[in-house]
């Protein structure tokens, strides 16, 4: 049997609402399968229902992604002017938002789950939080090294 014989008859390019979706429907499931393995194998994290982990992992997928756009909107505003000044704000202003919104993304974890989600030890769960978060970045992106392997040209 051939490749060919594999293909549908009819294949459209996906449409960018398509490929979106396919991106962040794939990111939710690997953070889903990055958070239950820290609640599988880590004192520090704990979730009460697979449920309740699959609503956390789409929330944390939100707000890592509200994250990023602020980060580089911030960044843009220093990013316009030169000069060793701005480009020091920018990487404080950066590390600002994204030290700062660990502490947002613990409330709002809070504030939808209560007790059902739980990030503990050093500094109130903040460091359990982002060994998670930076877990799941490492493994998204890590997903999307294979994803562009997998499409050269010289199979």
């Amino acid at each position: 049997m051939t490749s060919a014989a594999l293909m549908p008859r009819t294949a459209e390019a996906p449409s960018n609402k398509q490929r979106l979706f396919v991106r962040y429907f794939t990111a939710i499931l690997i953070d889903l399968v990055v958070l239950n393995l820290f609640v599988e194998h880590s004192d520090n994290v704990r979730i009460d229902s697979f449920s309740t982990s699959l609503l956390a992992a789409v929330l944390l997928q939100v707000l890592m992604q509200l994250t990023i756009a602020v980060e580089q909107r911030v960044a843009a505003v220093f990013k316009v002017n030169p000069g060793g000044l701005m480009t020091f704000l920018r990487f404080f202003c950066a590390w600002l938002v994204l030290f700062g919104s660990k502490f947002v993304i613990l409330e709002a974890l809070s504030f939808a789950f209560g007790d059902k989600v739980r990030f503990e030890g050093a500094f109130n769960g903040i460091v359990a939080l982002v060994a998670v978060i930076v877990t799941m970045l490492v493994a998204e992106e890590g997903m999307v090294l294979v994803f562009r392997r997998l499409g050269n040209k010289s199979d």
